[in-house]
């Protein structure tokens, strides 16, 4: 492949007559950079911004090089994004906390098949003597269950009563036999690994482990309040305001209890009664929309990113775990990362999710992106990486709704990535 160009750049000001972003003057500004051969993902990421309200930006690197830096729209009201705009960007935060966990596996001081009580010795009740950090990367550990695991979401912002309940928890299956996304249990799983192991909470690892080495100025667990100016929290939907009103809610309670009593009758692969016991713990309504949410680490939920710190992480990985003389991982650790572990309907979301070790299957809009591998987040953010491809990828966003792994932005725009590597 040749060497990237020099990048040309494209602001909110009218681009000349016969450029490759004639089309960015319909709706909202784009601003930022973007290699030639790439005018395309641009435009496909200006489109977006005039659909839809809020902001995002989206960063592609290509070959160790960062051939897409683009940005737009308002981080709040009146307000522009800008290009270190802070998001927080729910579930994708999962990656990161994985790839800082593999850092430990990398230096020799833990192995994926080492029991979790091996490191968290009060791990060992309610039958989990056995469960392997393997168990926890892979999301087969059976402990999912955030919405019997605690009363009110409150208790979220209590780093030792979280890891206090899941240790005293029992497993809904036998660990290594069935996969169900842990979609906020999983931080707090790996994060205390990382303090036991390390010895330094999870926001201290990735910030001096991952950020530091990289040169990175926008990848948080948390948002340190030194950097609050240039955050950005995603707008409430319509859930979030239904949970609210207790009518709403015993109705929904009603229909939730009739409608799992007919899945269970036909026997239909996914239950929703298991999905909202995994993704909605009560009270959730109003947490992630405080500044509280910025204050504690939810390793599986409240990473504060913006798109260019975010896929200069991934684009270590997709390097062979060497970028910019800076190495962190040989390339036999990158490849293990990446591996598939598990080809199972999940049994949270419904369909199989392709789980690698604390990531999961990349998609486009065209299809699977089969040798790519990273993690997506409600409200439509994520990063993924193509070791084979040499390729990494980001999306921050403020827009807070879609499916708890992304929506169709991401989709659309890694489409148009795909296209750009044959130009």
């Amino acid at each position: 492949d040749a060497p990237p160009a020099e990048p040309i750049r494209c602001t909110s000001a009218a681009p000349s007559p016969g450029t490759a972003f004639h089309e960015l003057q319909r709706g909202s500004p784009v601003q930022g950079t973007v290699h030639p051969s790439f005018a395309h993902v641009a435009t496909v990421f200006g489109r977006q911004l005039s659909r839809t309200s809020g902001g995002a930006a989206v960063a592609v690197y290509r070959q160790g090089e960062l051939v897409v830096d683009l940005w737009g729209g308002e981080r709040a009201p009146g307000v522009a994004w800008g290009p270190d705009t802070l998001a927080m960007s729910f579930s994708t935060t999962k990656g990161v906390a994985s790839t800082a966990l593999h850092l430990l596996a990398e230096r020799g001081l833990l192995n994926y098949d080492d029991t979790v009580a091996t490191y968290w010795p009060e791990f060992a009740q309610g039958g989990k003597a056995e469960l392997t950090i393997e168990h926890l990367l892979t999301h087969s550990a059976g402990l999912h269950r955030i919405r019997t695991l605690v009363d009110h979401s409150r208790r979220m912002l209590d780093w030792d009563a979280m890891v206090a309940a899941l240790a005293a928890a029992t497993p809904a299956y036998e660990p290594g036999t069935a996969n169900g996304y842990h979609a906020l249990t999983y931080g707090w799983l790996v994060g205390e690994v990382i303090r036991r192991v390390d010895g330094r909470d999870i926001r201290t690892f990735v910030n001096d482990e991952l950020a530091k080495p990289l040169g990175l100025n926008g990848l948080f667990i948390g948002c340190p309040p030194e950097e609050r100016h240039r955050a950005t929290l995603p707008g409430k939907v319509g859930i979030d305001l239904v949970s609210q009103n207790p009518r709403a809610r015993r109705l929904q309670k009603k229909v939730g209890f009739q409608l799992g009593r007919a899945v269970t009758a036909a026997r239909f692969p996914f239950d929703p009664r298991r999905a909202v016991n995994a993704l909605v713990p009560r009270g959730l309504g109003n947490l992630f929309w405080s500044e509280e949410v910025m204050d504690v680490a939810i390793p599986a939920a409240n990473g504060f990113f913006d798109a260019r710190s975010l896929a200069r992480m991934y684009a270590l990985l997709a390097e062979g775990g060497t970028l910019d003389e800076t190495t962190l991982f040989e390339p036999a650790r990158i490849a293990t990362m990446g591996e598939i572990r598990s080809t199972r309907r999940d049994l949270v979301l419904g369909f199989p999710m392709r789980w690698r070790r604390g990531y999961h299957l990349v998609g486009s809009s065209r299809g699977i992106i089969h040798s790519g591998f990273g993690h997506f987040g409600f409200g439509g953010s994520g990063a993924w990486c193509d070791p084979s491809r040499r390729l990494a990828v980001a999306m921050v966003c403020n827009r807070g709704s879609g499916t708890p792994v992304g929506d169709m932005r991401l989709l659309a725009l890694n489409s148009a990535i795909m296209k750009s590597l044959h130009n």
